[in-house]
């Protein structure tokens, strides 16, 4: 099962931690893993390469790990691109995650 947390500041969307793999299928050919895999990381890239955000990603591929972490100190304007492909991405997540449920366990958790 992966498990995959969502850390939120106020509105602002903070982290995402995906950790394992689902075990919807063999590995290597679990569409459910790479579907979720798919999403998160084209957001990554996304804030990377077209919001221009110097984002934290820690990525362990053998263990199923992928995190992102926002940066507190991102301009106005690429706080808001990034707020806007992270919000994206977490319509693919939750989609994903209410059609395989069984496979992915997911929370939203605010910080202060």
């Amino acid at each position: 099962m992966t498990k995959v947390n969502v850390f939120k500041k106020g509105n602002e969307y903070t982290r995402i931690i995906c950790d394992g793999h689902t075990g919807y299928g063999v590995e290597g050919e679990d569409i459910v893993c790479a579907a979720l895999s798919s999403v998160v990381q084209t957001a990554a890239l996304g804030m990377l390469s077209v919001a221009g955000a110097n984002i934290d990603i820690i990525r362990d591929d053998k263990e199923g790990y992928f995190e992102i972490v926002v940066p507190n100190d991102l301009s106005p304007d690429v706080q808001h691109d990034v707020q806007v492909i992270f919000a994206t991405m977490m319509c693919g997540v939750s989609d994903i995650y209410t059609e395989y449920s069984d496979f992915i366990d997911m929370e939203v958790c605010d910080v202060l």
